[in-house]
């Protein structure tokens, strides 16, 4: 693979366009673990999801749940890059903590009906991951 960014626009007046990059700038070697790839979908998952919560959200919940993920997929990225095993582990505890605030804010969500339990069985799935692969990493740093 090459540090490259494609794009390619698709109508003239430039209104809709595509950008894909096929990968990071820093060739890091926490890209290439399980759990960096799994925050990482949760991440996505979570923007997608609350991406269908009413307009009155859009400065509350959402934000709080995108936060939520966003700072879970950073933490483990800052983590992995601190020398001290206790700094590392801390990182990781902090990212733990998100996902569980993450799990927490889709509860409350599923109570006031903005989605389902049932239609998110893939997002259940990524948090428990997630969470497992988080609790193995710190219990590692003991």
């Amino acid at each position: 693979m090459s540090n490259s960014l494609h794009y390619s626009i698709t109508s003239t007046d430039y209104n809709s366009f595509t950008l894909n990059i096929l990968i990071m700038f820093l060739q890091l070697s926490h890209t290439k673990l399980g759990i960096f790839h799994a925050s990482k979908s949760l991440t996505l998952e979570c923007y997608k999801i609350t991406k269908n919560f009413p307009q009155d959200e859009k400065y509350a919940m959402v934000q709080q749940i995108r936060r939520a993920a966003l700072s879970v997929h950073l933490n483990i990225a800052e983590g992995c890059s601190r020398k001290s095993p206790a700094e590392r582990k801390r990182y990781f505890e902090i990212a733990r903590g998100s996902v569980i605030e993450i799990d927490t804010a889709i509860d409350v969500a599923i109570d006031l009906k903005y989605c389902s339990f049932e239609n998110l069985n893939q997002t259940g799935e990524i948090i428990t991951s997630t969470f497992k692969q988080l609790t193995g990493l710190i219990s590692t740093h003991n």
